[in-house]
């Protein structure tokens, strides 16, 4: 699955780029503050296996959260995309996508 071009933002990690992007709209779990805030991370010029990092903040469109939003910055991003690739994650490889917590 290929994330949508509408809203991706690129970064650079290491040489390598890649486009990432926040769901805009929470889902209906998020909404509900069940599940945390997600982004996905695919490489930019020939996605294969999506990543998937799920932060320990609320979606800031979480219908039940007090909680001021806390931004996803390129330096989350990074730092996720560097320790996915160490846990074995294979951006360049199709598959089904890869999980991670931060």
């Amino acid at each position: 699955m290929s994330l949508v071009r509408k809203g991706s933002r690129h970064i650079t990690v290491d040489g390598t780029g890649y486009r990432w992007r926040v769901r805009r709209r929470p889902t209906y779990a998020q909404a509900l503050c069940e599940f945390p805030m997600t982004f996905a991370v695919e490489l930019a010029e020939e996605p294969g296996q999506t990543l998937v990092v799920a932060t320990q903040h609320p979606h800031p469109g979480s219908w039940l959260s007090d909680a001021p939003p806390v931004p996803v910055t390129p330096g989350i991003v990074s730092t996720a995309i560097r320790s996915a690739l160490a846990q074995g994650w294979s951006p360049a490889c199709p598959g089904s996508a890869h999980h991670m917590k931060l």
